[in-house]
């Protein structure tokens, strides 16, 4: 697809199954990056799930709770304003989860957007969880998702094997989970934002 050759010729941002790195971005620029959404503390898992087969490519959480961040293990996603240290990235605003899951929803994969209202203080523990975890080894993301949620309250019985599918069947049977279901192509899901970028600016992706 035509936004999918724009990205490749102007970003640095790579989807793999799963890969590792030791990434440390500064204090600055992650206190630069922060970003506090106006929406309901919450904890979310990413699920990425291959058409038409429905395996399971990718786990990844995202929690907002005194500023909103991605905890994407093992993953190969980056962008230019978002600073990651070991698998943690900082500064999530609308745009930029938008453009996460816009870029892992493609012909071959769809992305589950799996969602639990938690206190603050429950994403924020997580959130700490994810920082102190380090970085994933390659095809590590649902064990070590599963690693992060296994000590935060409501989350002891998480599962910690290699399957993204299982982690989120688990994830789905947990009390007040909302779903969301994410498609290349879908009008109501195509947040058209990597089309910004064809000019080479990453002026479309503002905090």
């Amino acid at each position: 697809m035509k936004r999918r050759v724009f990205l490749a010729a102007t970003l640095p941002v790579v989807l793999t199954a799963c890969g590792a790195d030791n990434i440390w971005a500064s204090d600055e620029a992650v206190r630069d990056a922060r970003y506090v959404s106006a929406t309901p503390t919450s904890i979310t898992l990413f699920t990425v799930i291959g058409i038409p087969r429905g395996e399971g490519g990718h786990s990844a959480l995202m929690f907002n709770g005194s500023q909103r961040v991605i905890y994407d293990p093992a993953g190969s996603w980056s962008h230019p304003r978002i600073p990651e240290r070991r698998d943690v990235l900082y500064g999530i605003t609308d745009n930029f989860k938008n453009f996460y899951i816009d870029y892992h929803a493609r012909k071959t994969y769809w992305v589950a957007e799996d969602t639990i209202l938690v206190p603050r203080e429950v994403a924020d523990l997580a959130i700490r969880r994810a920082e102190a975890n380090g970085s994933a080894n390659k095809s590590f993301c649902a064990i070590e998702s599963g690693n992060v949620l296994s000590g935060v309250p409501g989350f002891e019985t998480v599962p910690r094997g290699f399957s993204p599918l299982k982690l989120r069947e688990w994830f789905l049977r947990q009390p007040g989970v909302v779903s969301k279901r994410h498609y290349d192509g879908d009008p109501a899901n195509n947040h058209d934002v990597l089309l910004r970028q064809k000019d080479g600016t990453i002026g479309g992706y503002r905090r």
